[in-house]
């Protein structure tokens, strides 16, 4: 998805995208295709799940450069795949052909580490993503969306800044009223993103009122498809503009029905869902004050990486509760706790995680005292000579040019012969140097 804008002409709804990304997806050469070289999970433990949302995102990396690429193993028939692929109940078209076939040796066969850990997050993830979307009345199969789009990693941000899930843009994710300022950003609420994936896709059905198509906009945006449509001679069928898409899009529907495929029969595939350590069961508190994430941790002994890992939103760990609510979400055997507790973790070390001043009054102006003094340091006059720079007079004397220049209220490097600098030189440099402290009178 791209940053958008809707341009309203007469009776036709039309959204144009400004795509610099995807345009110059579009006029790379088309090399042949290849996998990409996955990477490798070193530890399948308890702590799996940790370790796999931490990681950095590739734009689409199940999608990228699966097309046409040779896989080893044990050959199936085509039937195979087309029998399995019909017993699944989808109002969404999932038809096969060899690049659909690509796709699904890819994720049985040479990414199983990577979708094994997919379908342990599909437990937590899929039961939130199925009620909104039936709330919008839209297929449950577009489930599969952000799992080609972020391997269901909230966290995940694309090389070109797409975000979340469902790799919102800041700019549509503006566009859907998603919250995104310093302390939060609501691309990575599965919730919220949720809802505003869905305003998104029923838009673009009512362009194109075909769901596979749909699904290609939802990647690369109207603007590519329509271009691809004009390209074809007017054909709006996926498969007929398959090759004036950009390349990327191009894997969009073919990983997408390759994730139906792989959900529905990865048992006969021997792949196995990793536990990942996301409760079963969580409920949400509304918060009205400001409230630190570390705050409930200690209070309540509870793990702030699982905290963090149910609150994705919250960019710093702070709630910024204040002038407006906002939802936090618990698993659902510490919402009692919480409630019991509440005056104590809002009270607990509250003026180290936000300070309570409203007021601050600047103490007498003094050039020596703009930046800190290190304690246990020796104050001395130094006065300026020849050649002298000052990198190599806080060398000299073990500390930085930006101390020196707080020291003296210095706004440029510039010194002059004769000068007078004052240096707080560390106690141990003092000592090195033999000076020694000025005894008081």
């Amino acid at each position: 998805m791209k940053a958008m804008r809707y341009i309203l002409g007469g009776l036709c709804l039309v959204l144009t995208f400004n795509t610099p990304v995807f345009a110059q997806v579009e006029n790379q050469s088309l090399n042949s295709d290849s996998i990409y070289e996955q990477r490798q999970i070193n530890q399948m433990d308890s702590m799996l799940y940790q370790w796999y949302i931490q990681q950095p995102n590739e734009d689409n990396s199940l999608v990228a450069d699966i097309e046409g690429d040779t896989i080893e193993g044990p050959e199936l028939p085509d039937s195979f795949y087309i029998k399995r692929l019909q017993t699944i109940n989808s109002l969404i078209d999932l038809p096969y052909n060899n690049i659909v076939r690509s796709f699904i040796k890819a994720y049985t066969e040479k990414k199983r580490d990577k979708v094994e850990v997919m379908l342990g997050l599909t437990d937590y993830y899929f039961p939130m993503i199925e009620e909104i979307l039936d709330m919008y009345q839209l297929p449950q199969e577009l489930r599969f969306l952000p799992v080609i789009e972020s391997a269901l990693n909230p966290r995940a941000v694309s090389r070109a800044g797409a975000t979340g899930l469902w790799q919102f843009m800041y700019g549509t994710g503006r566009m859907y009223n998603l919250t995104i300022n310093s302390f939060i950003d609501e691309r990575r609420d599965p919730l919220a993103a949720t809802h505003a994936a869905c305003r998104f896709l029923k838009d673009l059905y009512s362009i194109y009122g075909d769901w596979t198509l749909v699904i290609a906009a939802y990647n690369c945006g109207p603007g590519n498809v329509n271009k691809a449509i004009r390209r074809s001679g007017g054909k709006r069928n996926y498969w007929d503009i398959y090759y004036h898409l950009p390349r990327e899009t191009r894997g969009y529907v073919p990983a997408f029905i390759a994730a139906n495929y792989t959900y529905y029969f990865y048992k006969e595939h021997n792949l196995q869902p990793k536990p990942i350590t996301l409760p079963p069961a969580t409920d949400t508190i509304i918060v009205n004050n400001m409230l630190h994430l570390q705050q409930i941790a200690e209070v309540l002994d509870y793990p702030i990486e699982l905290l963090r890992d149910l609150n994705p939103q919250y960019k710093i760990d702070i709630i910024p509760a204040k002038g407006k609510s906002f939802v936090l979400r618990l698993p659902k055997e510490m919402v009692g706790p919480f409630l019991d507790r509440e005056k104590e973790i809002y009270a607990y070390k509250d003026s180290i995680f936000f300070n309570q001043k409203i007021l601050a009054n600047p103490s007498k102006y003094t050039a020596s005292y703009q930046h800190e003094v290190p304690p246990g340091s020796i104050r001395i006059v130094y006065r300026v000579k020849k050649g002298d720079v000052l990198g190599s007079i806080a060398q000299r004397y073990n500390v930085s040019v930006r101390q020196l220049k707080g020291w003296n209220n210095l706004h440029r490097d510039l010194i002059r012969e004769n000068q007078r600098l004052v240096i707080y030189v560390p106690e141990r440099t003092a000592t090195r140097l033999g000076i020694v402290q000025e005894k008081k009178s």
